[in-house]
């Protein structure tokens, strides 16, 4: 079948950490030259879209522009404009994480507010500190509403598996009592955003990603075909356990013609 646009994930599926992943970068190119539009959808709030373009182009000889990288740090200036008829003014935010999250909430036009913010936005935060969840745990116990960027307990580096997004939310969780609003991967509600931003609809693009969790259950859910590449997290044995198989899968991305 041949589809008119594709999400892509990247740690895993584009590259492995620092290492290149050689049929990923003609994949991409075969996209570009056919003009066939896609995002590059990744969980990873800590980097702006900007970031993200300049470790493709000089970590991975990858070319591409900031437009073309989603992230649950946009799918939740999406969402959160959505819950308010598209106008954030006068709605504040209290955020738990990087710039590459803060930002797109400014941007936005929410300002700061550590005491009784509308809402309280928990990621991946390098930095977090006890006075940080007590500030968050006592905002959504006022009352603001708890979003969590995405669910993912780890992330792979070079060292291991260190604690990812979803285990600081956990915390938050922990301390209130109330589950997070999830945004990010495998949520229907990144996969619905990122189908506006592209103009497609849902059964004209693929979902591409190396991850069963992620990846594949984001497109199950948002009722979006995928295609899973075995280069990076999800192993044979352990997909063909699932009740739901793929919608197809490949060993490498240089098997799939686009």
């Amino acid at each position: 079948m041949a589809y008119k646009g594709y999400f892509i994930d990247l740690d895993g599926t584009i590259y492995r950490g620092k290492e290149r992943i050689p049929a990923a970068k003609t994949f991409v190119e075969a996209l570009q030259a056919k003009q066939i539009p896609f995002l590059f959808l990744t969980n990873n709030t800590t980097k702006s879209p900007a970031d993200v373009v300049k470790n493709l182009s000089q970590n991975h000889d990858i070319h591409v522009t900031p437009d073309q990288i989603y992230t649950p740090s946009l799918a939740t200036v999406s969402y959160l404009q959505s819950q308010n008829n598209g106008d954030l003014a006068g709605k504040s935010v209290y955020v738990i994480g990087e710039l590459g999250l803060k930002q797109p909430l400014l941007d936005a036009g929410l300002r700061f507010n550590e005491v009784d913010p509308d809402y309280v936005v928990v990621g991946l935060d390098y930095d977090v500190t006890y006075h940080k969840f007590e500030l968050a745990s006592l905002a959504i116990q006022r009352g603001a509403k708890f979003i969590g960027t995405n669910a993912d307990t780890n992330l792979p580096n070079e060292r291991g598996h260190v604690p990812g997004a979803g285990s600081v939310i956990a915390m938050v969780e922990r301390s209130t009592q109330q589950t997070a609003q999830y945004i990010g991967k495998p949520e229907a509600i990144i996969m619905q955003a990122a189908l506006e931003q592209i103009g497609l609809k849902h059964d004209e693009v693929l979902m591409v990603g190396d991850n069963y969790n992620t990846d594949i259950r984001a497109g199950i859910n948002a009722d979006i075909d995928q295609l899973l590449v075995y280069t990076g997290i999800s192993t044979k044995d352990q997909v063909a356990k699932q009740a739901i198989q793929p919608t197809h899968s490949v060993d490498s991305l240089d098997q799939w013609q686009v």
